[in-house]
């Protein structure tokens, strides 16, 4: 195994000095270690892997060196336009470092949603003429600085793009250190729980990817109500409240509740611009903001430096609430669920979840069948 300390140290000596990415579970042990070990401007999470891809370009413009961009193999989608429009050798020709997490790798057990990503990960990279190392769990310290030193020499002397495909297992575990942590009364899955409770019969619920669904599930197993009324987003981050949208603009009579996400709405911001300016009065949009990615690794989000309800007044909601306790959130709630108009309940809570948390039992498939016949 690698261990983060050393492989980061041994970026420094091929002078990749900048970082930048979205999290992935396959890579929070590198990426705790940089958090940890870097100066905050030579760290930025970024809101999707495109925009990382952009704040590599401009650090290469302004240095002339080489950055580091770090994503979920899933995360290819949203970096593909920069990688190829901008960074491209035949278009602006950008040296970067990519260093991608192979989540659903083939012969690896792994959730739906990453089998297909998976399985065409290595062939995506080669239909975009990316050249790729592989770093996997049996490879010692001194052999994993030998393909890096490869990999970052190939981006410089070719002046494009060069990625580090990394298997489950490769990096050494290690823990955040300068870890933020809330001082709120909840965690995401105590207000899962009290909205639920408050929610009628014919009431739909799209919940984001990561813990949110998995925690959705599991109440729903609890309270042995079943799943039909929920469409549970296991992929896609930062699209579940558009889905939602999309159900609810078609469905008016009936209440849809969006359960989201601070990563997945600063992922893809532009969706609250296009909810408030649409006229749909049957969308409830709920964000659970504990300002981390809290399904791979805890790293932060800036969401606890801003405010997200603002954001949303600012767009257009027309009606908008904050709150920090189960009171709160059943008066919003009580409020929400008779109002006619688009509106959104912040929710402020701590990061973290149970190391028991189980996943969802039924298929991508199965739910969406059941949640289409609960809509007829």
């Amino acid at each position: 195994m690698i261990n983060p300390k050393i492989f980061f140290n041994d970026l420094k000596k091929e002078n990749i000095n900048f970082f930048t990415g979205v999290p992935d579970s396959l890579l929070k042990s590198f990426c705790a270690y940089v958090t940890d070990n870097s100066e905050p401007n030579s760290h930025i999470i970024a809101a999707n892997e495109g925009g990382a891809i952009s704040l590599g370009v401009g650090y290469h413009l302004a240095t002339n060196l080489t950055p580091l961009i770090y994503m979920q193999n899933s995360g290819l989608g949203n970096a593909i336009n920069p990688l190829l429009s901008i960074a491209d050798k035949e278009v602006y020709s950008i040296p970067m470092l990519l260093m991608i997490g192979w989540r659903g790798e083939p012969t690896i057990k792994d959730e739906p949603q990453h089998k297909k990503q998976g399985r065409i990960t290595i062939d995506l990279l080669k239909s975009m003429e990316i050249p790729y190392f592989i770093l996997s769990p049996d490879l010692s310290n001194h052999e994993a600085s030998s393909i890096l030193k490869k990999a970052a020499n190939h981006a410089v002397k070719n002046n494009s793009p060069c990625a580090l495909v990394v298997r489950k297992g490769s990096f050494e575990d290690y823990k955040l250190k300068n870890e933020f942590k809330g001082n709120y009364l909840l965690n995401r899955e105590q207000s899962i729980k009290i909205i639920v409770d408050e929610l009628d019969h014919d009431d739909i619920v799209v919940a984001t990817t990561g813990v949110a669904s998995r925690e959705l599930f599991e109440y729903r197993e609890e309270l042995g109500q079943g799943h039909k009324k929920d469409f549970l987003t296991v992929g896609g981050m930062g699209h579940a409240n558009q889905i939602a949208l999309g159900i609810a603009l078609n469905k008016p009579s009936r209440k849809v509740f969006c359960f989201d996400g601070d990563g997945a709405i600063l992922m893809h911001m532009g969706a609250l611009a296009i909810n408030a300016n649409v006229d749909c009065k049957n969308l409830k949009h709920i964000i659970f903001n504990n300002g981390a990615h809290d399904s791979v690794g805890g790293q932060p989000t800036v969401a606890h430096k801003i405010s997200i309800s603002s954001a949303a007044k600012s767009f257009g909601y027309e009606r908008v609430f904050v709150a920090e306790n189960e009171k709160d959130i059943k008066t919003a709630i009580k409020d929400l669920k008779f109002f006619k108009g688009m509106c959104l309940l912040e929710i402020q809570i701590n990061k973290g979840f149970r190391s028991n948390l189980g996943r969802p039992s039924t298929s991508p498939i199965e739910n969406k069948k059941d949640l289409m016949e609960f809509l007829k």
